[in-house]
Protein backbone atom coordinates (compact mmCIF):
# COMPACT_ATOMS: atom_id res chain seq x y z
CA UNK A 1 0.00 0.00 0.00
CA UNK A 2 1.56 3.25 -1.14
CA UNK A 3 -0.17 5.29 1.53
CA UNK A 4 -3.84 5.78 2.31
CA UNK A 5 -5.06 8.78 0.34
CA UNK A 6 -7.24 10.12 3.15
CA UNK A 7 -4.23 10.14 5.50
CA UNK A 8 -2.07 11.89 2.91
CA UNK A 9 -4.67 14.57 2.35
CA UNK A 10 -5.10 15.14 6.08
CA UNK A 11 -1.36 15.51 6.67
CA UNK A 12 -1.04 17.94 3.78
CA UNK A 13 -3.83 20.11 5.16
CA UNK A 14 -2.91 20.08 8.84
CA UNK A 15 -1.89 23.73 9.03
CA UNK A 16 -5.00 24.83 7.16
CA UNK A 17 -7.21 22.67 9.34
CA UNK A 18 -5.92 24.34 12.46
CA UNK A 19 -7.59 27.52 11.24
CA UNK A 20 -10.92 25.72 10.75
CA UNK A 21 -11.31 24.30 14.21
CA UNK A 22 -14.96 25.26 14.63
CA UNK A 23 -15.89 23.45 11.42
CA UNK A 24 -14.00 20.35 12.55
CA UNK A 25 -15.67 20.37 15.96
CA UNK A 26 -19.12 20.61 14.37
CA UNK A 27 -18.44 17.52 12.25
CA UNK A 28 -16.99 15.60 15.19
CA UNK A 29 -20.10 16.49 17.20
CA UNK A 30 -22.29 15.06 14.44
CA UNK A 31 -20.42 11.74 14.62
CA UNK A 32 -20.82 11.66 18.39
CA UNK A 33 -24.53 12.49 18.20
CA UNK A 34 -25.21 9.74 15.66
CA UNK A 35 -23.27 7.16 17.66
CA UNK A 36 -25.05 8.14 20.89
CA UNK A 37 -28.46 8.04 19.21
CA UNK A 38 -27.88 4.54 17.83
CA UNK A 39 -26.06 2.92 20.75
CA UNK A 40 -26.81 5.05 23.78
CA UNK A 41 -24.78 7.52 25.87
CA UNK A 42 -22.55 5.02 27.71
CA UNK A 43 -19.13 5.52 26.14
CA UNK A 44 -17.65 2.29 27.52
CA UNK A 45 -20.65 0.25 26.41
CA UNK A 46 -20.96 1.80 22.95
CA UNK A 47 -17.92 1.03 20.73
CA UNK A 48 -18.99 3.45 17.99
CA UNK A 49 -19.37 6.24 20.52
CA UNK A 50 -16.02 5.39 22.09
CA UNK A 51 -14.34 5.72 18.69
CA UNK A 52 -16.10 9.01 17.98
CA UNK A 53 -15.10 10.44 21.37
CA UNK A 54 -11.51 9.24 20.96
CA UNK A 55 -11.29 10.98 17.59
CA UNK A 56 -12.73 14.18 19.06
CA UNK A 57 -10.23 14.18 21.91
CA UNK A 58 -7.36 13.64 19.46
CA UNK A 59 -8.52 16.84 17.77
CA UNK A 60 -8.53 18.64 21.16
CA UNK A 61 -12.30 19.06 21.21
CA UNK A 62 -13.30 20.41 24.65
CA UNK A 63 -14.90 17.90 27.01
CA UNK A 64 -17.95 20.16 27.43
CA UNK A 65 -18.59 20.00 23.67
CA UNK A 66 -18.25 16.22 23.73
CA UNK A 67 -20.64 15.84 26.67
CA UNK A 68 -23.24 18.10 25.02
CA UNK A 69 -23.04 16.11 21.78
CA UNK A 70 -23.53 12.83 23.65
CA UNK A 71 -26.56 14.14 25.53
CA UNK A 72 -28.06 15.69 22.41
CA UNK A 73 -27.60 12.51 20.41
CA UNK A 74 -29.10 10.38 23.15
CA UNK A 75 -32.16 12.63 23.30
CA UNK A 76 -31.41 13.92 26.80
CA UNK A 77 -31.64 17.62 25.91
CA UNK A 78 -34.80 17.66 23.80
CA UNK A 79 -33.07 19.20 20.76
CA UNK A 80 -31.72 16.15 18.94
CA UNK A 81 -31.36 16.36 15.15
CA UNK A 82 -31.76 13.35 12.89
CA UNK A 83 -28.99 13.08 10.32
CA UNK A 84 -28.88 10.83 7.28
CA UNK A 85 -25.83 9.57 5.46
CA UNK A 86 -25.64 10.24 1.72
CA UNK A 87 -22.84 9.14 -0.61
CA UNK A 88 -21.99 11.07 -3.76
CA UNK A 89 -19.58 9.90 -6.44
CA UNK A 90 -17.39 11.97 -8.69
CA UNK A 91 -14.09 12.52 -10.43
CA UNK A 92 -11.40 15.05 -9.66
CA UNK A 93 -8.60 16.38 -11.85
CA UNK A 94 -7.05 13.78 -14.18
CA UNK A 95 -9.90 11.36 -13.47
CA UNK A 96 -9.08 10.75 -9.80
CA UNK A 97 -12.06 8.93 -8.27
CA UNK A 98 -13.93 10.48 -5.33
CA UNK A 99 -16.43 9.15 -2.83
CA UNK A 100 -18.05 11.97 -0.89
CA UNK A 101 -19.78 11.05 2.36
CA UNK A 102 -22.30 13.51 3.77
CA UNK A 103 -24.06 13.53 7.12
CA UNK A 104 -26.93 15.96 6.81
CA UNK A 105 -30.37 17.01 7.95
CA UNK A 106 -31.08 18.62 4.56
CA UNK A 107 -30.57 16.42 1.50
CA UNK A 108 -31.14 19.23 -1.03
CA UNK A 109 -28.62 21.53 0.63
CA UNK A 110 -25.99 18.79 0.74
CA UNK A 111 -26.45 17.94 -2.95
CA UNK A 112 -26.16 21.58 -4.01
CA UNK A 113 -23.03 22.21 -1.91
CA UNK A 114 -21.28 19.08 -3.17
CA UNK A 115 -22.06 19.74 -6.84
CA UNK A 116 -20.94 23.36 -6.58
CA UNK A 117 -17.64 22.51 -4.87
CA UNK A 118 -16.85 19.77 -7.38
CA UNK A 119 -17.68 21.80 -10.49
CA UNK A 120 -15.75 24.86 -9.32
CA UNK A 121 -12.58 22.88 -8.63
CA UNK A 122 -11.98 20.94 -11.81
CA UNK A 123 -14.12 17.89 -11.08
CA UNK A 124 -17.43 16.44 -12.20
CA UNK A 125 -20.13 14.33 -10.61
CA UNK A 126 -20.52 10.66 -11.55
CA UNK A 127 -23.46 8.29 -11.75
CA UNK A 128 -24.13 6.08 -8.68
CA UNK A 129 -22.00 2.96 -8.85
CA UNK A 130 -19.52 4.24 -11.41
CA UNK A 131 -16.91 5.02 -8.73
CA UNK A 132 -17.97 3.10 -5.63
CA UNK A 133 -17.32 -0.32 -7.18
CA UNK A 134 -13.59 0.39 -6.80
CA UNK A 135 -13.87 0.94 -3.03
CA UNK A 136 -14.31 -1.45 -0.13
CA UNK A 137 -15.26 -0.70 3.47
CA UNK A 138 -12.28 -1.30 5.74
CA UNK A 139 -11.32 -0.61 9.30
CA UNK A 140 -8.40 1.83 9.23
CA UNK A 141 -6.28 2.53 12.32
CA UNK A 142 -3.53 5.13 12.19
CA UNK A 143 -0.66 4.81 14.66
CA UNK A 144 2.05 7.45 15.04
CA UNK A 145 5.50 6.05 14.35
CA UNK A 146 7.40 8.20 16.84
CA UNK A 147 7.03 5.90 19.85
CA UNK A 148 6.62 2.45 18.31
CA UNK A 149 7.79 0.24 15.46
CA UNK A 150 6.03 -1.53 12.61
CA UNK A 151 6.96 -4.87 14.14
CA UNK A 152 5.40 -3.90 17.48
CA UNK A 153 2.20 -2.80 15.77
CA UNK A 154 2.09 -5.97 13.67
CA UNK A 155 2.66 -8.18 16.72
CA UNK A 156 -0.15 -6.45 18.61
CA UNK A 157 -2.82 -6.69 15.91
CA UNK A 158 -1.92 -9.87 14.02
CA UNK A 159 -4.28 -12.11 15.99
CA UNK A 160 -7.00 -9.47 16.18
CA UNK A 161 -8.00 -9.64 12.52
CA UNK A 162 -5.55 -7.20 10.94
CA UNK A 163 -5.13 -7.70 7.21
CA UNK A 164 -2.21 -5.38 6.64
CA UNK A 165 0.18 -3.04 8.44
CA UNK A 166 2.04 -0.53 6.31
CA UNK A 167 4.21 2.52 6.86
CA UNK A 168 3.03 5.77 5.31
CA UNK A 169 5.30 7.30 2.62
CA UNK A 170 7.13 9.77 4.87
CA UNK A 171 7.49 7.33 7.75
CA UNK A 172 5.45 9.35 10.25
CA UNK A 173 2.76 6.75 10.85
CA UNK A 174 1.63 3.16 10.37
CA UNK A 175 -1.75 2.15 9.03
CA UNK A 176 -3.56 -0.99 10.10
CA UNK A 177 -6.25 -2.33 7.76
CA UNK A 178 -8.96 -4.69 8.99
CA UNK A 179 -12.38 -5.90 8.01
CA UNK A 180 -14.97 -3.50 9.49
CA UNK A 181 -16.11 -6.06 12.08
CA UNK A 182 -12.52 -6.52 13.29
CA UNK A 183 -11.80 -2.84 13.86
CA UNK A 184 -12.70 -2.77 17.55
CA UNK A 185 -10.71 -5.94 18.28
CA UNK A 186 -7.62 -4.52 16.58
CA UNK A 187 -8.03 -1.19 18.34
CA UNK A 188 -8.36 -2.94 21.70
CA UNK A 189 -5.32 -5.09 20.93
CA UNK A 190 -3.24 -1.95 20.41
CA UNK A 191 -4.53 -0.47 23.67
CA UNK A 192 -3.75 -3.70 25.54
CA UNK A 193 -0.21 -3.58 24.12
CA UNK A 194 0.24 -0.02 25.37
CA UNK A 195 0.28 1.44 21.86
CA UNK A 196 -1.65 4.67 21.36
CA UNK A 197 -3.47 5.26 18.07
CA UNK A 198 -4.40 8.51 16.37
CA UNK A 199 -7.62 7.38 14.72
CA UNK A 200 -9.70 4.25 14.18
CA UNK A 201 -12.57 4.39 11.72
CA UNK A 202 -14.45 2.39 9.14
CA UNK A 203 -13.57 4.03 5.84
CA UNK A 204 -13.75 3.41 2.12
CA UNK A 205 -10.41 2.26 0.71
CA UNK A 206 -9.77 1.96 -3.01
CA UNK A 207 -8.96 -1.51 -4.32
CA UNK A 208 -6.97 -0.08 -7.22
CA UNK A 209 -4.94 3.06 -6.61
CA UNK A 210 -3.57 5.50 -9.18
CA UNK A 211 -0.25 7.21 -8.51
CA UNK A 212 -0.34 10.93 -9.28
CA UNK A 213 2.29 13.64 -9.58
CA UNK A 214 2.64 16.68 -7.35
CA UNK A 215 0.77 19.08 -9.63
CA UNK A 216 -2.23 16.76 -9.90
CA UNK A 217 -2.08 16.23 -6.13
CA UNK A 218 -2.27 19.97 -5.51
CA UNK A 219 -5.40 20.20 -7.67
CA UNK A 220 -6.98 17.19 -5.98
CA UNK A 221 -6.20 18.61 -2.53
CA UNK A 222 -7.85 21.92 -3.46
CA UNK A 223 -10.98 20.07 -4.52
CA UNK A 224 -11.05 17.93 -1.38
CA UNK A 225 -10.50 20.99 0.81
CA UNK A 226 -13.38 22.77 -0.92
CA UNK A 227 -15.61 19.76 -0.26
CA UNK A 228 -14.57 19.40 3.37
CA UNK A 229 -15.27 23.09 3.94
CA UNK A 230 -18.95 22.24 3.45
CA UNK A 231 -20.82 21.64 6.70
CA UNK A 232 -22.57 18.51 5.43
CA UNK A 233 -19.47 16.75 4.07
CA UNK A 234 -18.01 14.39 6.67
CA UNK A 235 -15.41 12.48 4.64
CA UNK A 236 -13.90 12.42 1.18
CA UNK A 237 -12.24 9.22 -0.04
CA UNK A 238 -10.14 8.89 -3.15
CA UNK A 239 -8.07 6.37 -5.10
CA UNK A 240 -4.89 8.37 -5.55
CA UNK A 241 -1.52 7.25 -4.27
CA UNK A 242 1.50 9.43 -3.51
CA UNK A 243 5.10 8.33 -3.68
CA UNK A 244 7.57 9.41 -1.00
CA UNK A 245 9.15 11.77 -3.54
CA UNK A 246 5.85 13.48 -4.28
CA UNK A 247 5.07 13.74 -0.57
CA UNK A 248 8.43 15.42 -0.03
CA UNK A 249 7.74 17.90 -2.85
CA UNK A 250 4.31 18.72 -1.45
CA UNK A 251 5.80 19.23 2.01
CA UNK A 252 7.82 22.09 0.61
CA UNK A 253 4.58 23.92 -0.22
CA UNK A 254 3.60 24.35 3.41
Amino acid sequence: MAGHSKWATTKHKKAALDAKRANIFAKLAKNIEVAARIGGPDVEGNPALELAVHKAKKQSMPNDNIDRAIKRGAGLTGDAVNYETIMYEGYGPNGVALLIECLTDNRNRAATEVRTAVSRNGGNMADPGSVSYNFARKGVITVGAADTSEDDVMLAVLEAGAEEVAETPNGEAFEVLTEPNDLNAARQALTDAGIDYDSAEVEFVADLKVEIDAETARKVFRLIEALEDQDDVQNVYSNFSLSAEVMAELAEDS
